[in-house]
């Protein structure tokens, strides 16, 4: 892809503009990271240290066990955990085995799961002791052959792994035996932990990220092993003098998110670096990690930021070891930003990019020329331009907003069985992301807005025509819309306008029992308002965007008042 581009001038020192990838499948990187920091922390789990040379070890149990319940090169693999240590080991294990790991939200109900496994065409789903039961109902209703049940207390040190069923009751659930079920330990201790081969080839499907919700809004995005270890690749390039050094990054993005995948899996398998499992990530329990490890790296979302800041143990904590801190899925708050700024004196680096292209697109410089307000710029072999809105062919001066698009290796090769939605997106190898931004005259990238009209509350993506529907299904409900609304700790929240049918009567409470047996409860509408009527076009669409309008004026003036 050889060019030149402005942006280029905001590298620091020892940041190519272009890097040729080397064709190393993350299979390959687990070996090689074995051999070169065999010793090193690569994980840290709740007091038990995971070395690169026990993580192979682990990896090739476990890619045996694969094999020997039927798993074989394209099968789709899908997973149900929060981070664990069981949850990385499998995804190394369809790795190496060749298969496709699909990742799915521990927090999802059985509506929204069933859809992406059938989507998805999974056949072995490993899954939470916990969430045995829903992965049981679900086996009946998809292609569903196996289940891998994990406990929390797997990979935990003794004493606490024997301790936890005893004090933890709610949190471990014993899984009888029954045909199709398996406990992940009992196949782990049938297998040799000797050398395994990899079945991974470059251009070969390694995993489907979904972007959302349901039928109709969640597509997986199909991304090669190819996509998996070149992003990777582009995003350590960022840090030439970080290179094979000991770091350790808290990682607090969940592994199901293509931000997890990326940074508290992949790249710190790639560069040698320990990486901080986080179960829950609780500003408690995030504090209590940063005593324990003294992290170089503390990724978040608004959400985990402002939890900290609001915690005196955080604030008169010592925080000389933090190198820097990463902010994706949502901007950060400018009070935000100057309150870390103010405490630790270390940069907040930005991170801007979607599940379509692995995480990572634009990034604030690392040492390099950096801007308040912007986002940064993007990678070694990533380009990008600003497009009008209304057709997405003219490219926009520095300043002018319009629709962001992507182009690298990183971008996604389409979504899995939709190749409508894929034209939509894709197009002459540029990705159309949906966000409206601008380009300033240095190449710096500036979010303005978002195209698509999805919510990103806490970091999780939230689609308000998902919403609409579980509120359509009410029977009391005669017409209703979602929309995003501002909240100063999850980013942005959900909020609901309900329309009752003529003679019934409704509650607030009805509204949100009902979606919280439907929906993830980060999903749930925060606020409800019951109106009239709704804002309509001339076809009789319902505007969402009048009604968010309407929404920011209201706050405004209430802000002036």
């Amino acid at each position: 892809m050889a060019f030149d581009r402005i942006w280029h001038r905001s590298y620091a020192p020892g940041v190519p503009p272009e890097i040729i990838p080397e064709k190393i499948t993350m299979a390959e990187v687990l070996h090689r990271s074995a051999e070169r920091y065999a010793d090193r922390t690569a994980f840290y789990f709740m007091g038990r240290r995971i070395t690169y040379r026990e993580l192979e070890k682990l990896v090739n149990r476990f890619t045996r066990a694969l094999e020997e319940l039927g798993v074989r090169p394209g099968d789709k693999v899908a997973m149900l955990l929060p981070n664990l240590p069981q949850l990385i080991i499998a995804n190394l294990a369809a790795y190496h085995l060749g298969a496709v790991t699909v990742m799915n939200n521990p927090l999802y109900q059985e509506r929204e799961l069933a859809y992406q496994l059938n989507d998805s065409d999974s056949r072995w789903l490993i899954c939470l002791d916990l969430l045995l039961p829903r992965a049981l109902k679900l086996k009946a209703e998809t292609k569903i052959e196996a289940i891998v049940a994990c406990h929390i207390n797997d990979c935990l040190p003794f004493p606490k792994k024997q301790l936890y069923p005893l004090v933890k009751k709610k949190m471990y659930r014993k899984v009888a035996p029954e045909p199709g079920v398996f406990l992940f330990m009992d196949l782990m201790a049938r297998q040799p932990d000797g050398p395994v081969a990899s079945h991974a080839r470059w251009e070969d499907l390694a995993a489907l990220l979904y972007t959302g919700g349901t039928t109709g809004v969640s597509k997986g995005a199909m991304l090669t092993h190819a996509h998996i270890s070149t992003v990777i690749q582009q995003f350590s390039a960022w840090f030439p003098d970080l290179r094979d050094a000991p770091e350790t990054l808290m990682g607090v993005y969940p592994i199901f998110h293509s931000a997890g995948y990326s940074v508290s899996q992949n790249l710190t398998i790639l560069n040698g670096w320990t990486s901080i499992v986080v179960p829950r990530p609780e500003p408690g329990f995030i504090v209590e990690m940063l005593k324990a490890c003294r992290p170089s790296f503390l990724p978040g979302v608004p959400t985990i930021f402002v939890g900290l800041l609001g915690r005196e143990d955080f604030r008169s904590m010592d925080l000389s070891f933090i190198k820097g801190f990463f902010a994706g899925a949502a901007p950060l708050a400018p009070d935000t930003v100057k309150q870390l700024m103010d405490l630790t004196g270390k940069g907040i680096y930005d991170v801007y990019g979607l599940t379509e292209n692995v995480a990572f697109a634009v990034a604030t410089p690392w040492k390099g020329k950096a801007k308040a307000g912007t986002v940064g710029v993007p990678l070694p072999n990533t380009d990008l331009k600003i497009v009008d809105l209304e057709t997405g062919e003219k490219e926009l001066p520095p300043g002018e907003s319009g629709e962001i698009c992507i182009k690298g290796p990183q971008v996604m090769t389409g979504y899995y069985k939709k190749p409508e939605e894929t034209a939509k997106v894709l197009r002459d190898g540029w990705l159309y992301t949906g966000d409206i931004g601008f380009l300033d005259e240095d190449g710096h990238l500036t979010i303005v807005d978002r195209k698509k009209d999805l919510i990103v509350a806490g970091g999780y993506n939230v689609y308000p025509k998902e919403i609409d529907e579980v509120l359509f299904d009410h029977p009391k409900i005669l017409e209703a819309c979602a929309i995003g609304i501002p909240d100063p700790y999850r980013g942005e929240t959900v909020k609901a306008f309900i329309v009752v049918k003529p003679g019934e009567t409704l509650t607030e409470e009805e509204i949100t029992r009902h979606c919280r047996e439907r929906l993830a409860a980060y999903k749930v509408p925060k606020a409800i308002a019951f109106l009239d009527s709704l804002p309509k076009s001339a076809v009789g669409k319902i505007l969402r965007r009048e009604l968010r309008a309407r929404e920011m004026k209201q706050q405004g003036q209430t802000a002036q008042t």
